[in-house]
């Protein structure tokens, strides 16, 4: 048995600034917003109430020893009950023309987001049984097949930006498990046409890339969300504007609060302030993949790097998509965007590290 030794305060201390950080953008970026609602504060209590709950279950994993997650019982339960939520959210009531939510008693679950913590555990599992394997169909076949089905279950929502997340992160851990080169040189192959597909399947999608092309050629249409996002940086300058004095958040930039909500942080804090939140999630990649390098087993070691890059995978598309780098995607960014599934998710995410964190 592993020696426990006391959690990363490191890793706690991120997680922590970062979800307080988080509340008081959501509470700046949706000032404009929230007077649509009874009172200012009504999207700083609603993530207030999942931050609390994030930070309950949080605790509750950093005790609850990270081996209990290894047991099939516990594997297969958690992949089937998302597989089957991933298929009910498909006969929900549509919002923005897209099916992802659940709403029950004023209460929104999203299940694309908790398919994060069904799939991670499953491959760590995998590749800890097969590790000798990974190169070999006996591996990749079970593995490939689950990653793909839950991806493409919440393409269908749709949401390509959750189902290239997941992929990714999938391709993440088979690659430090030891992936031939053969097999990356064949999905370098493989994979941008089949988004190329994807994406031209689909006509928001296509209008989505030509906008990222030449976002000016349609400045009030397609292009609109790039142009309001990259003015909100540039306006920033290097110490920005101050707090709670954006002027991007007034009905100009779509989704201050939750898609781009590092615009706003970037227009009111500036380039320091902006940086100091990729400084960030540097600091949680670094404790992470730290945390997961000192596991005493296999599974732990993928688990935590399969969790730490699932974290830093979403930041890094929702960064560059704010400053034009992608097409747009409506991916939160992780602690600061507005949305309780998300934030309670990525909690959960953060207490299964901070308990591998206690074993070396």
């Amino acid at each position: 048995m592993a020696k426990k030794l006391a959690f990363d305060k490191v890793l706690f201390t991120t997680v922590v600034l970062l979800m307080f950080f988080g509340l008081v953008m959501v509470y700046s970026a949706s000032a404009a917003l929230s007077r649509d609602h009874s009172f200012l504060g009504h999207f700083l209590v609603k993530q207030s109430l999942a931050a609390g709950l994030g930070l309950v279950l949080m605790g509750w994993l950093m005790h609850v020893d990270y081996r209990r997650l290894r047991d099939p019982a516990v594997i297969y339960t958690l992949l089937g009950l998302c597989l089957v939520l991933l298929v009910g959210v498909l006969f929900s009531p549509q919002l923005n023309a897209t099916r992802r939510w659940f709403f029950l008693a004023g209460i929104s679950i999203q299940p694309s987001e908790l398919a994060k913590l069904a799939l991670i555990p499953f491959l760590a599992y995998q590749i800890e049984k097969k590790e000798e394997r990974v190169n070999q169909l006996s591996f990749l076949v079970p593995a490939g097949f689950f990653t793909a089905l839950t991806a493409s279950l919440i393409l269908l929502e749709p949401d390509m930006g959750t189902a290239v997340l997941l992929c990714a992160t999938f391709f993440l851990m088979i690659f430090m498990a030891g992936l031939s080169w053969r097999y990356i040189l064949a999905a370098l192959a493989v994979v941008p046409p089949l988004l190329g597909a994807l994406v031209m399947m689909e006509p928001y999608r296509r209008q989505r890339l030509f906008a990222f092309l030449d976002p000016e050629k349609d400045p009030l249409g397609s292009g609109f969300q790039a142009l309001q996002s990259l003015i909100a940086v540039g306006s920033g300058g290097v110490f920005g504007l101050g707090p709670g004095k954006s002027v991007q958040k007034l009905f100009f930039l779509p989704h201050p609060e939750s898609d781009f909500i590092f615009s706003i942080v970037a227009e009111e804090l500036g380039m320091i302030g902006a940086l100091a939140v990729v400084a960030a999630f540097v600091v949680l990649a670094w404790r992470g993949l730290a945390a997961g390098a000192k596991a005493p087993d296999a599974f732990g070691r993928y688990l935590g790097w399969g969790l730490t890059g699932v974290l830093v995978i979403q930041a890094l598309l929702n960064v560059s998509v704010t400053v034009a780098l992608l097409p747009t995607k409506g991916i939160p960014l992780p602690f600061i965007s507005y949305g309780g599934s998300s934030l309670v998710v990525t909690l959960c995410i953060c207490g299964v590290l901070l308990n591998l964190s206690q074993h070396a």
